[in-house]
C-alpha cells in the first residue's frame, strides 16, 4: 500500500474527516444507496475525501458481526477486517493471558489492533507490530479512539525482526491469505510455522492463531491446542505454549463461556440409534473430543466415521444441539416425500452427515407443506444410510 493511500487514511482524522463521518454515522449509510449518497456529498467534500469516507462507512457496518456496537467508532481495512479477530474471542484470549500472569505482551502482526485492544482492556501492555504502514496506521487510530493508548505502544516493522525486550509473552497472528485465497498450509503463512515455534523457544508463553484446520500432529508435545466456537460457528483455533498451555486439546464455546478438555477418552463404541441424538458443535468435532463429550452424556456413536452421538437419556449440555427422534426411515426420497406430505410437515429443517446429498435440493424434492414442522437428518448408522425424522429437545430444569 502507497503513500497516497496512507494520506487518503490520515485525512479521515482531520477535521474534516470526522466532520464526513459524524454525518454519515447513525444509520445514515445504506450500502444500497452509496451512490447517490456519494454524489450529495461530493459537492460539499473533496472526492477523494467521500470515497474513503463511505469505504470506512460501509466496512464498520460489515464490522458490526465481530465487535458490536464498537464499530461504529474504529478503523477498518477490508483486509484487515477479514482477518481481524471477533472481539468476544479476542477477549477470551486476553483472560487467558492474564490468567497467566502475562504483563507486557508482544501483538505481533497485529492488524487493526482487535487483539490488542482486548489485551489492553485486560489490563496488559501491548507491544503492537505490523509490517504495513497503513494498517499501522488504522491501528493507531483504534487505540485512540478506544483511549487505550497508555498501554499500547504502536511499531510499524517486520515482526521477525523485532526486538521483544520487556515482553514476558507474545501473541502471533501470520497471514492466512495469499494471492488465491485461504493458505491451509501452515508452512506457507506468512510468517511461517518454523517462525512461531522458534519463537516459542525464545519467548516462552506464545499464542498462535491459526485456521480451525490445522492437523493436530502440528501441535508440539507441552502445547495447547484449543479450538473456539462462538453460537455454533467455530471462528478460529489457537495453540499455546509455556504458562498458557493447559490440556493437549480444548473447545471453548462462546458466549457461555464454556470448555471442554482432553481427558484421553477414546470414541465409544457405535451402536443403534437411541431415543435421542446429540450433534457435537464444531469445535468439540475440531479437536477431537467426541470420546469426552460422549462419556459426559453417557451416549454412544451411531457409526464410526460420523460424528453424531446417541442415546436413550436427554442430558443437557451447551456442546452439543439435541434431538429427540420420532422415527427411524429408511433412505428413499419417495418414502420420505410421502411420509412428509402424511404428517403435514410444512417447516423442514434438513441436516446431514455422511451422506452425499444437497439438504437445499432434497429439501425440495421433499415438497414440505402444512402446519407442522419437523428436523430431518440424513446420516449413517452402522454404516447404511438412514433417514431420522426428529424434534429439537430441551432438557427440562
Amino acid at each position: 500500500m502507497g503513500a497516497v493511500e496512507i494520506d487518503d487514511f490520515t485525512a479521515l482524522l482531520e477535521p474534516t474527516g470526522q466532520q464526513l463521518l459524524a454525518e454519515l454515522s447513525g444509520g445514515v449509510y445504506v450500502e444500497t444507496a452509496a451512490l447517490s449518497l456519494a454524489s450529495k456529498l461530493r459537492d460539499r467534500y473533496p472526492a477523494a475525501l467521500v470515497a474513503t469516507a463511505l469505504t470506512q462507512a460501509r466496512l464498520r457496518s460489515h464490522a458490526e458481526a465481530k465487535f458490536g456496537s464498537a464499530a461504529a467508532t474504529m478503523y477498518f481495512t477490508a483486509h484487515g477486517l477479514e482477518q481481524a479477530t471477533r472481539r468476544s474471542v479476542a477477549e477470551w484470549r486476553a483472560r487467558r493471558y492474564a490468567a497467566a500472569g502475562v504483563r507486557r505482551v508482544a501483538d505481533l502482526c497485529c492488524g487493526i489492533g482487535g487483539d490488542a485492544l482486548a489485551f489492553a482492556a485486560a489490563g496488559i501492555d501491548v507491544l503492537a507490530v505490523d509490517r504495513d504502514p497503513v494498517t499501522c496506521a488504522v491501528a493507531a487510530a483504534n487505540v485512540r479512539a478506544a483511549g487505550l493508548g497508555d498501554r499500547i505502544e504502536m511499531q510499524c516493522a517486520d515482526v521477525t525482526k523485532v526486538a521483544l525486550e520487556g515482553c514476558d509473552a507474545a501473541f502471533l497472528d501470520p497471514a492466512r491469505r495469499g494471492d488465491r485465497g485461504r493458505i491451509f498450509d501452515p508452512a506457507a503463512y506468512s510468517p511461517p510455522w518454523g517462525f512461531a515455534l522458534e519463537l516459542a523457544e525464545r519467548v516462552g508463553e506464545l499464542g498462535v492463531k491459526v485456521a480451525p484446520g490445522i492437523p493436530h500432529e502440528l501441535v508440539p508435545d507441552g502445547a495447547e491446542a484449543e479450538w473456539v466456537s462462538e453460537r455454533g460457528e467455530v471462528k478460529e483455533a489457537g495453540i499455546y505454549f509455556g504458562r498458557l498451555a493447559g490440556e493437549r486439546r480444548r473447545a471453548t464455546l462462546l458466549p457461555g463461556p464454556w470448555s471442554l478438555a482432553a481427558r484421553g477418552v477414546g470414541d465409544p463404541e457405535p451402536a443403534a440409534v437411541g431415543r435421542y441424538l446429540y450433534e457435537p458443535d464444531g469445535a468439540v468435532i475440531r479437536a477431537r473430543l467426541i470420546g469426552e463429550l460422549a462419556q459426559d452424556l453417557g451416549a454412544r456413536t451411531i457409526d464410526a466415521t460420523i460424528a453424531y452421538l446417541s442415546s436413550d437419556r436427554l442430558v443437557s449440555t451447551p456442546f452439543a444441539s439435541a434431538y429427540e427422534i420420532t422415527d427411524v426411515l429408511p433412505f428413499h426420497v419417495k418414502q420420505l416425500r410421502a411420509e412428509v406430505a402424511r404428517r403435514g410437515i410444512g417447516v423442514l429443517t434438513v441436516k446431514k452427515r455422511g451422506a452425499d446429498v444437497d439438504p437445499a435440493v432434497l429439501r425440495r424434492q421433499l415438497r414440505p407443506s402444512g402446519p407442522n414442522s419437523a428436523v430431518l437428518i440424513v446420516t449413517r448408522v452402522l454404516g447404511a444410510h438412514i433417514a431420522l425424522l426428529a424434534q429439537p429437545a430441551h432438557p427440562s430444569g
